[in-house]
Order: structure tokens, then sequence, then C-alpha cells
């Protein structure tokens, strides 16, 4: 709790570009403001630039309430801003303490906020006082994962699916479709090109259908808690029965849609495109492609802030330690782990293993 001395305490981050999103290696620049009404004795103030992952939700058995919570940290580094000594009395009126870190190169996960995680990075000031309780203040900033699909085979392989089906009951004869999609990763707001070969030989109309949906994955105590959501839908032209066409459809992205997180062991964010045909009276024959959505490069004007004059590094200006407890993340020069890679991931005891 503050004292009367202290009016307000808080820390600002300096805007690193138009779109203000930082990524790794960046330099973060900012400010602790403490504003005071009347002297003050300061031990130190320090200010503490953190990344972490989150996560916990809870399930009913019977009478018995479970919290599955886990949390994953990927640094923390601790800077003084404080020069004057501990101990030192401190006049009234308002004070700057600037700051700079930078972000570590070390491969992180976006930052994310679902219904059962999150993954955050703050900074942090810690105010202390003699006989006094700490005071904290925070600020979040917004960290991207930053990758070229075109400089990633990966990304840029293309993906195929046919499916045949036998209709059954009010339906006969059967319907297949051979699909195409140019490749596997896309950055928000892009078409991806869908091109589907569909063969109707059967004794009723049936439309293509697409479906662009989420899935957020959460772990904890070998546990998964999945939720999955559409994000859109699209509908084609009708095509008669004993007939075939082909037909070539954009499903755009939307741009404000949350980048895929598939680099981090407690949170997943998954994009799946599921091309159907809608068949009266019978189940419906689809094909699903994994999608990998990126976010969206900056343009020319957003210039991001230069190193500032004489940094040579976070390393000599911080104190404390640097956490790194997933020292297997992905390197950036990987492709991500397929959908069904989860050996890497904790065990999925009681999953429903849905898609």
């Amino acid at each position: 709790m503050m004292s009367n001395s202290v009016k307000s305490f808080r820390v600002g981050i300096n805007p690193i570009s138009k779109s203000d999103v930082f990524t790794r290696g960046d330099f973060l620049l900012g400010q602790v403001t403490l504003e005071l009404s009347d002297n003050c004795k300061i031990d130190s103030l320090c200010v503490k630039l953190k990344g972490k992952a989150e996560v916990r939700w809870t399930e009913n058995y019977g009478k018995t309430i479970v919290t599955y919570h886990n949390k994953e940290k990927y640094f923390s580094i601790k800077q003084s801003v404080f020069q004057e000594g501990r101990g030192s009395t401190v006049g009234p009126g308002c004070h700057d303490y600037p700051f700079t870190f930078q972000i570590p190169a070390q491969e992180l996960p976006s930052s994310f906020k679902g219904s059962h995680g999150k993954i955050v990075y703050t900074v942090e000031a810690i105010l202390s006082r003699p006989m006094k309780l700490d005071s904290k203040a925070k600020a979040q900033f917004t960290l991207m994962q930053k990758r070229n699909p075109h400089s990633d085979a990966f990304l840029m392989t293309p993906q195929h699916s046919t499916i045949d089906k036998k209709m059954k009951l009010f339906t006969s004869g059967t319907v297949g479709m051979d699909v195409n999609i140019t490749q596997t990763g896309f950055v928000q707001g892009e078409g991806i090109k869908v091109v589907a070969s569909i063969q109707n030989k059967s004794s009723r109309d049936i439309r293509p259908k697409y479906c662009l949906y989420r899935k957020y994955s959460y772990f904890a105590k070998s546990k998964r808690r999945v939720e999955t959501k559409d994000i859109l839908k699209e509908v084609g032209e009708a095509i008669p029965p004993s007939a075939g066409q082909t037909v070539t459809r954009i499903i755009t992205i939307p741009a404000t849609m949350c980048a895929s997180i598939l680099n981090c062991s407690i949170i997943k964010a998954e994009y799946r495109l599921r091309v159907y045909l809608d068949v009266k009276y019978a189940s419906d024959p689809e094909i699903k492609f994994p999608i990998v959505i990126l976010p969206a490069p900056q343009g020319p004007d957003d210039e991001r802030q230069p190193p500032p004059y004489g940094f040579d590094g976070f390393a000599d200006l911080s104190i404390g330690t640097n956490f790194l407890q997933n020292p297997t993340a992905l390197d950036p020069s990987a492709p991500p782990p397929s959908y069904g890679t989860y050996a890497m991931y904790p065990s999925l005891t009681g999953a429903d293993g849905k898609y």
C-alpha cells in the first residue's frame, strides 16, 4: 500500500512502430514514472521483463472439483533503475526513470488469450521503501512470432486429398471429390485458393461447403482441454445428379484472426479448413486440411525503433535470472509440428482425441 507521499506510480513502454508489435530480439524502451507529493525514502526501484504462459481450468467429478493448472516461464530479467543508493531521499514532483531491455532472441510463442489460458509479456516495476510494503506497477506488450512463409518449405507445401463415398438409404450412387490447396501457411487476411474436382454420381443435388475453424488446446496434469469454434462458413453452387464439375473458391482468412501457436508446450492454437459435400439424408463426405496462420507483414511505413545508441545488449543492463524453461522449442528454421505430433506434448490421458 502506498504512503501519502506517493501520488502515482506507473510504468510505460514506448511504441516500437505504428503497429506496436514486438518480436524476439527487439529493443524495448520505456520509463517508470514516480510522482511524489513529499519527500520519500527509497531503498530500490527496479523493473522486470517477463514472459510466461499459463493455463487453468476446473472439472467436476461428482462432488469433487479438480483444478488443472500449469505454467511455463520463458524469461525473467531484472534491472535496477534507481542509482541514488539504498535509503536515499527523493523530493516531491514527477520523476522519470528510463529503462532499456532487449527481448531475448530465443524462440518465443506469440501473445495469446483464451478461455483457459494465456501467453503474456510484461514489464513490471517494483518500488521498495523502508517499513513499507513493496508497490508494483505493470504494463503488458504484444509479442509476435515472425516467420516468412515464402522462405519455409513446410509452409509452402501444397496439400491434396481425395474421398469417394457410396450413398445409402434415401440416396443412391456415389459422390467423390479431389481437393487441392496451394500451400500450408498463410498470413492474416490472405486468401486460401481451394480447387475441388467433384463427381456427383448420386440421385440428388450436392453442394460443396467450406468451413475454417480453430482449435485451442490447453495442457495440464497429463490432461488436455480443447475448445473449437467455427470462424467462417461458405456454400458453393449446387451440382446436379450425374454431373462432374471443378470448382474454385477463395476462402479469405480474417485479418484479425489469432496467429497459429505451435511452439508452446501447454497451449496450442491450431486451424483447419474443412471441405465437405452437403448430401441430403446422408452423412457428408469431408476432407480436412491443417492450416498455419502467420502474422501479416508490416508495411514499409511501419519502421521499428533503432537500438539505443551505445546499447550493447540486455545482459549488460540486467541483473537477476534469465529463465529458459523450454530449450527444446522449435528452431526458427524448423517447421511447426504436425497436427498429430503429440508425442512432444503432455500425454493425453482422458482426452477425447477429437480434432
